[in-house]
């Protein structure tokens, strides 16, 4: 029979002979007969065209996502990966590549968090749209699919550098409640470490004297193992900390002596409007440490350095802070009507 159920299964199977004499069983993964005949029937039309017509066999989305994973192994954010593999595996599971289209692509992009019950802001749907257009590339490089559909981008917008002067700093930092809080804070004040950074620093990473920490390659943005250099306020603190700890781990609760899986919001927003600036950002703190060299003329590719950046692009948002470069070229060009 073409198709026919096991004695122990509800599912129909098909039985397929292909034009060279080969046999094929395999599940329809269905219980009902008449899917399962249309099942059947698609498969031994799909193996007419590979093997008479010399057709590409259709690829399903889940076989896509399973080089999308492959190749995203041992890379930075690799659980974001997963996380939008699953989501997108949600809304396309038994799809072929080649029936899915670019629309249907941009309308299963979310727009919306649930979780935290506010819309995904456009660079989080860009890193969704990121992923899309890596699997269907990976795809077209396996020549499963002819081309890659085009998803339009969504803008972002330019990005905001928002900066504390050192009054507002020490305001700041004297407004947080929770003592770990502060000494989380003042150390991304001091050093311009992203939280990642900072919440999965460990002692045997922090050297005293080399006056040095270290961001491993799996904890820096970009992959690549960096030294965090440690001015000496940087190093009290650290040296503070150090007299009392118990744990691997540079920061921890006070109350738990846990590690830190995140800064407390509440603390740090309740502090931001405390000190009149609600819109502030952890992230800003870092921000704040590039403003600060800046001023103090700390050369651009200086600070890339320092502060782990990929490009020099990165930190020229920066640049206009200090024009003093510039003011000795400005009178190189005159002009008087008199």
């Amino acid at each position: 029979m073409s198709i026919y159920k096991r004695k122990d299964s509800a599912i129909w199977w098909v039985d397929v002979v292909t034009p060279s004499g080969s046999r094929i069983r395999r599940s329809s993964k269905t219980a009902i007969k008449k899917q399962a005949q249309e099942f059947h029937d698609k498969l031994k039309s799909q193996l007419w065209d590979v093997e008479i017509l010399n057709k590409s066999p259709d690829r399903y989305f889940e076989e896509a996502l399973l080089l999308f994973l492959k190749d995203g192994q041992g890379q930075k954010r690799f659980d974001s990966k997963q996380a939008h593999a699953q989501y997108f595996r949600e809304r396309f599971q038994g799809r072929t590549l080649k029936s899915l289209t670019s629309e249907e692509l941009i309308n299963a992009i979310p727009t919306f968090c649930h979780r935290r019950k506010k819309p995904l802001s456009p660079a989080t749907q860009n890193r969704y749209r990121s992923s899309l257009l890596r699997i269907f590339s990976l795809a077209h490089k396996a020549g499963w699919v002819e081309k890659i559909p085009f998803i339009m981008r969504k803008n972002e917008p330019k990005v905001r550098v928002s900066w504390l002067e050192k009054s507002q700093a020490a305001e700041l930092i004297n407004s947080l409640n929770l003592e770990w809080m502060r000494n989380v804070c003042t150390f991304a004040l001091l050093t311009g470490a992203r939280m990642s950074e900072i919440l999965t620093l460990t002692w045997d990473k922090v050297n005293f004297a080399k006056n040095l920490a270290i961001v491993t390659n799996d904890k820096a943005k970009s992959g690549k193992a960096r030294s965090l250099p440690l001015n000496n306020k940087a190093v009290d603190l650290l040296q503070k900390i150090k007299a009392k700890s118990k744990s691997k781990h540079v920061f921890v609760r006070c109350s738990t002596g846990h590690a830190i899986g995140d800064i407390d919001r509440r603390d740090f927003r309740q502090a931001c409007e405390k000190i009149g600036m609600p819109s502030f950002h952890f992230h800003d703190l870092r921000h704040t440490w590039a403003s600060w060299h800046v001023q103090a003329g700390t050369p651009l590719f200086t600070l890339k350095e320092m502060g782990g950046w990929e490009t020099l692009e990165m930190v020229r948002k920066y640049a206009h802070l200090n024009a003093n470069h510039m003011l000795d070229y400005a009178n190189h060009v005159t002009f008087t009507s008199q």
